[in-house]
C-alpha cells in the first residue's frame, strides 16, 4: 500500500510513501541507495556499533568520574563500593572510599546521567516536532524561563522549602514559559511551526530581560549564585535531588518512546501525516510538553547547560538514521556520556576548583556544530 504526498501539486513528480495495514511508515531514503536489503543491513549494523560504543564508553566514563577528583579513589575500590552492599565483594580497602563515594561522588554521577539524558532526549523530541535538526529545548523558552524563576528565587527566598525553592521555581517557570509560547502562537485553533519559533524568540527575550533585572538588584552573593547557576553545575548533588530528577526524566523517556512512531510521521509534513490518521496538533502539543518537562527537570538542579539537546541528537541522526525509536535511546546514552565527560573535566582540570559544566559543553558543542554546518553547506554547493 502506498500514500501519495500531494502537498505540492505543481511539482514534477509526487512522492509515494509506503505504509502497511497498521499505518507503519517505512523509511524510503534509508532503503533506496543500494536496494532495500543492503541499505537496511548497513543501517542496522551502524546502530549496533553506535549503541555498543556508547554503552561501553559510558560505563568507563562512569567509573572514571567516580574515581577521579580532588581525592582520587582506585577503580577497584569504586567497584567494591558498588557491589559490597549487595554482598558480592568485600568492602573497599580505602576506609574513606565508602563515605566519599556514596555521599558525594555517586549522587553527582547519577544526577549527571539523568540531566544529560533528559536534555538530549528533549532535544531529539523538539527536533522531531519542528522537523528541523537544529531545534533544541530553548526554542520554546524553557531555558530562559527556568533561569528567570531561579534568579528571582535566589534573590527573594533562596532558603525557602528547605532549599528546594530554587529548583522548584526553575522547573515551574520553565514549563510556564513553554506553555505561554504555545498559547501565544495559536491562531484559529492551531499553532504553526514558524509562529512557535518567533513567539519563542520573543518570550526568551522578555525572560532574559527580567533575569537581568533580578541579577542587577541582587546582593553580591546572590548575584554570583545567579551567574554560576546560568553556567550549569552538578555541585551539591544529593540523593534527594537525584530522586526528583530521575523520576521525572524516567517518566519523560517512557513517554517519548511511546510516541516515537507518531514523531516519525511528522517528518512527512502536516498534510501527509494527517492522511495516515495522525492528529498532528495533538502530537505537536505532546511533543512540546514532553520536551519542556524533560528540559525543565534537568535545568532545575543543574542550571542552564547548552548544546546537549542540539548536538547529541544531530550527531546520532547521522549514524543511526532518523527513526526516533532508535534515536531517543541513543540520545539518552549520548547525552549522559557528554555530561559525564564534561563533569570529569570540570572537577579535575583546575586543582581545588569546580568549574561550570556549561563551559565544556559549549567548548565541545560550538565547534562541532560549526563543523556539521559547514559540511552541510558543502554538500549543498
Amino acid at each position: 500500500m502506498t500514500l501519495k504526498n500531494t502537498q505540492d501539486s505543481a511539482g514534477p513528480k509526487s512522492e509515494e510513501i509506503p505504509i502497511d495495514s497498521a499505518g507503519t511508515i517505512f523509511d524510503v531514503k534509508a532503503a533506496t541507495p543500494a536496494g532495500p536489503s543492503g541499505g537496511l543491513a548497513r543501517r542496522r549494523l551502524a546502530r549496533i556499533l553506535t549503541f555498543t560504543t556508547l554503552i561501553v564508553t559510558l560505563m568507563l566514563a562512569i567509573l572514571a568520574s567516580a574515581a577521579l577528583g580532588q581525592y582520587d579513589i582506585a577503580i577497584t575500590d569504586v567497584i567494591r563500593a558498588l557491589l559490597s552492599p549487595l554482598g558480592v565483594t568485600s568492602s573497599p580497602t580505602d576506609p574513606t572510599a565508602m563515605p566519599v563515594l556514596w555521599t558525594i561522588r555517586f549522587p553527582r554521577v547519577v544526577l549527571g546521567l539523568a540531566v544529560g539524558a533528559g536534555l538530549a532526549v528533549s532535544g531529539a523530541v523538539m527536533q522531531a516536532v519542528f522537523s528541523n535538526p537544529l531545534a533544541e529545548p530553548g526554542i520554546v523558552g524553557v531555558s530562559s524561563g527556568a533561569a528567570l524563576g531561579a534568579s528571582f528565587s535566589i534573590v527573594a527566598f533562596p532558603h525557602a522549602l528547605a532549599g528546594f525553592a530554587v529548583p522548584l521555581a526553575a522547573f515551574a517557570t520553565g514549563l510556564i514559559a513553554a506553555l505561554l509560547v504555545y498559547l501565544l502562537a495559536r491562531a484559529n485553533g492551531r499553532a504553526q511551526v514558524i509562529s512557535l519559533v518567533l513567539t519563542g524568540i520573543a518570550v526568551t527575550a522578555v525572560a532574559s530581560a527580567l533575569t537581568s533585572i533580578a541579577t542587577y538588584v541582587a546582593p553580591t552573593t546572590a548575584r554570583d549564585q545567579i551567574v554560576f547557576w546560568q553556567m550549569g553545575s552538578l555541585a551539591g548533588a544529593s540523593w534527594t535531588h537525584v530522586g526528583a530528577v530521575v523520576s521525572i526524566v524516567t517518566f519523560g523517556l517512557i513517554w517519548a518512546l511511546l510516541i516515537s512512531t507518531q514523531l516519525d510521521a511528522l517528518a512527512l509534513g502536516d498534510a501527509a501525516a494527517g492522511h495516515v490518521g495522525l492528529n498532528v496538533g495533538l502530537v505537536r502539543i505532546c511533543g512540546i510538553t514532553l520536551s519542556a518537562l524533560l528540559a525543565s527537570a534537568a535545568v532545575a538542579y543543574a542550571g542552564v547547560i547548552g548544546f546537549v539537546g542540539l548536538i547529541i541528537p544531530h550527531l546520532l541522526r547521522i549514524t543511526m538514521g532518523p527513526a526516533n525509536r532508535f534515536l531517543i535511546p541513543g540520545s539518552l546514552l549520548g547525552g549522559a556520556l557528554l555530561i559525564t565527560l564534561s563533569d570529569i573535566a570540570a572537577r579535575n582540570l583546575v586543582p581545588f576548583a569546580d568549574l561550570p559544566i556549561g563551559i565544556f559543553t559549549a567548548l565541545v558543542g560550538g565547534p562541532t556544530f560549526f563543523i556539521l554546518l559547514r559540511r552541510g553547506l558543502a554538500r549543498k554547493s
